[in-house]
């Protein structure tokens, strides 16, 4: 997750909204109490409901993306013309995620959800930071060498004998298992590991 996070009080206006959009080059932020607790998230398809916002910072002759004029079309994220502040233009409730949450819950939940971004929350439901699916293609950058070390260490490799490989993101696992349920274990702990791709095994 990034830590370094855009955020907006509930009571940030209009305004104050779109400048933080356009000079943080995002396309949507967490919206927050006093205490920081993550009550919504204001997005550009969310103020695009605002003629003005149009015209001051794309022109006339812009068009937004087809997914945000769908959603305006049918009404869904849509506001009423009044509101101004962050509160009363921010989508409620915001979806969220635990910073414990693994990758692939991530995904999952932005696919279900069609959103691009998860504010990521601790026990309290405060902000702590943000997820987004540029930080999910991230994770599948990582090096073999260092996917090697997390699986071996995942699967205690070295300990059992195990021969592991790792070629871009596919990992390789051999060997042989005292006990029947174990070559099951050690396939989820690698499959478990954040960035690896597929997992072969020859496991007996």
């Amino acid at each position: 997750m990034t830590t370094d996070v855009a955020a907006v009080h509930r009571e940030a206006s209009f305004h104050a909204v779109a400048e933080l959009l356009m000079s943080a080059g995002v396309a949507g932020v967490p919206v927050v109490d006093d205490d920081d607790h993550v009550l919504g998230v204001v997005s550009e398809a969310d103020l695009l409901t605002k003629a003005e916002f149009k015209q001051r910072y794309y022109g006339d002759a812009y068009r937004p993306p087809l997914r945000a004029r769908i959603r305006h079309v049918a009404g869904v994220g849509r506001h009423e013309p009044a509101g101004e502040t962050a509160g009363d233009l921010m989508t409620a409730p915001a979806r969220t995620i635990a910073p414990m949450a693994s990758i692939v819950t991530a995904a999952r939940q932005m696919d279900r959800h069609g959103v691009k971004r998860l504010p990521v929350i601790d026990a309290d439901g405060r902000l702590i930071g943000i997820i987004s699916r540029h930080d999910l293609v991230k994770v599948f950058l990582r090096s073999d060498d260092d996917l090697l070390r997390q699986v071996k260490n995942a699967i205690r490799a070295d300990a059992l004998g195990l021969s592991v490989t790792v070629a871009e993101g596919l990992v390789t696992i051999s060997g042989a298992f005292p006990e029947p349920s174990q070559p099951d274990t050690a396939l989820r702990l690698a499959q478990g590991v954040d960035g690896v791709v597929a997992v072969r095994h020859s496991l007996t």
